[in-house]
């Protein structure tokens, strides 16, 4: 990797960006704002007109596009694309560093950071963790995983997107923090929607149930660490003190969500799933701790 070692990685150095969904498009569209000349690939050609308008240089190839940057960005549907797409110019790869920002599991990241050494290429592995709208503001984060000197060699250029929070050398870190922040995300975002559809049923409107709703989301992570002071360290202790709320406690009104959902008619999938973590930890004796017991079964499910 010393030719990619030896590159420089200026403020205003060429940036190569591969799809261009909404978060591609956001991505491009915000380094050519910093001065970076941007080069773009789409398989759908015509969602490139939008940044070429504004500026960005399009490539007739996949191939014509990584030779145009040493870094390029992929911004895909999944690792698989990335395959598709780059397995025909896999000799212009040489050197350069591939930024995968597109989601999968941990385990084809690794696979993928293997497949791009054996093409002589160095691999990051990202995690946007805000919407396309956000990419580029101060809001805006991303964690990445990786070779640590080629993260240095590009965080100038990176940070543009938003601030890199670096997670270590292993590849599959930045997807397993993205996988995991998504889990409480779909989870909270499903759980959102069963809580409006049983105000629905008893009449009130989505536009009066979801402010209320919104506003009690806003408040859980504040409740949580009031409540819970020391609960990472807590739980990595296995110490599960039950003298702010309990199993029992906890499971209790998950029988009852099941109950009212039962009753009007919703589709059960989400409480039910909830009510198994709560039963499981009775069923083992621990109905006397803290709520997080309910770990134990999600980390050995039986």
């Amino acid at each position: 990797m010393n030719a990619q070692q030896n590159r420089t990685t200026s403020q205003d150095s060429a940036v190569t960006v591969i799809g261009l969904g909404p978060m591609g498009q956001a991505t491009a569209r915000t380094l050519l704002t910093a001065g970076h000349p941007v080069t773009v690939w789409n398989r759908t050609a015509g969602r490139a007109d939008g940044v070429v308008a504004d500026g960005a240089t399009r490539a007739a190839t996949p191939g014509e596009a990584v030779e145009a940057s040493d870094l390029v960005i992929l911004s895909l549907t999944d690792y698989q694309a990335m395959y598709d797409i780059l397995d025909g110019p896999t000799a212009s790869l040489a050197g350069r560093t591939l930024v995968n920002l597109s989601s999968d599991t941990p385990d084809r990241t690794r696979e993928a950071a293997t497949w791009a050494a054996g093409h002589d290429a160095a691999f990051l592995t990202g995690g946007v963790m805000v919407p396309a709208p956000m990419v580029g503001t101060e809001a805006a984060h991303v964690y990445y995983s990786g070779p640590e000197e080629v993260m240095e060699n590009h965080r100038a250029t990176l940070a543009r997107l938003g601030t890199p929070r670096y997670l270590g050398e292993d590849p599959g870190l930045a997807q397993m923090m993205y996988q995991s922040q998504l889990a409480v995300f779909l989870t909270t975002l499903s759980a959102l929607m069963h809580a409006t559809s049983m105000l629905g049923t008893a009449g009130m409107k989505a536009a009066e149930a979801v402010p209320e709703l919104l506003a009690f989301t806003d408040s859980i992570a504040a409740m949580l660490r009031a409540g819970e002071e020391n609960l990472g360290a807590a739980l990595d202790a296995g110490e599960h003190p039950g003298d702010l709320s309990t199993v029992t406690m906890m499971g209790a009104t998950s029988d009852h969500i099941v109950e009212t959902s039962t009753s009007l008619g919703l589709d059960l999938a989400l409480p039910l799933a909830v009510q198994a973590h709560y039963r499981r930890a009775i069923e083992n004796g621990h109905g006397g701790d803290n709520w997080t017991r309910i770990i134990d079964s999600i980390r050995e499910p039986r």
